[in-house]
C-alpha cells in the first residue's frame, strides 16, 4: 500500500468517493494497483537506502548513499516502464576516489560525467521517463559539507 499525503485539497466527492472527507495534510492509504483519476500528487516520501552493493534498486527507495573506495561500476534495477517518470538522488562519499562507470543510457549536462570529490560528499540527481533507456544526470552539489 502506498501512503499519499495531500498537499492541498484538490479532491472532491466525485474524485474520491470511498475516502470520505479529506483536508490539506491528511494521509490516506491507497491499495497497490489502485488509481485516483484526474488527480495530482505533488510530493512523495523519500526512502534512504545505504547501498551495500553497486546496484541502485529503485524498488528499495529513491535516496541512495554509497562510499566509493576503488573503481566502481554502478547499475540501476527495477526501473518503471516507459511512460512513468522516475528520479532518485545518489549521495556519494569519496566519489572521486576511483573511476566510476555509470549504467547504460547515462547522459550528463555538457556530455561529460562530472569530476567528483576524492575526499568528501557529492549529491547527484537522475531521472528517466523511457524505462531507463535514457538517463539524465545532474550534479546537485559538490563537496557538500
Amino acid at each position: 500500500m502506498a501512503v499519499v499525503k495531500l498537499v492541498k485539497s484538490i479532491y472532491t466527492d466525485t474524485d474520491v468517493t470511498s475516502l470520505g472527507e479529506l483536508a490539506s495534510g491528511d494521509s490516506v492509504a491507497i491499495p497497490t494497483g489502485s488509481t485516483i483519476s484526474n488527480s495530482v500528487i505533488t510530493g512523495t516520501k523519500e526512502t534512504k537506502v545505504a547501498m551495500a552493493a553497486n546496484d541502485v534498486d529503485l524498488s528499495a527507495g529513491n535516496y541512495f548513499t554509497k562510499t566509493i573506495t576503488t573503481t566502481t561500476t554502478l547499475t540501476v534495477s527495477n526501473v518503471p516502464s516507459t511512460g512513468t517518470a522516475v528520479s532518485f538522488i545518489l549521495d556519494l562519499t569519496n566519489g572521486g576516489a576511483g573511476t566510476i562507470t555509470w549504467w547504460s543510457g547515462m547522459k550528463w549536462v555538457g556530455g561529460t560525467a562530472p569530476t567528483l570529490t576524492a575526499s568528501g560528499r557529492d549529491a547527484l540527481g537522475f531521472f528517466t521517463h523511457d524505462g531507463g533507456t535514457t538517463w539524465s544526470g545532474f550534479v546537485l552539489g559538490k563537496d557538500v559539507k
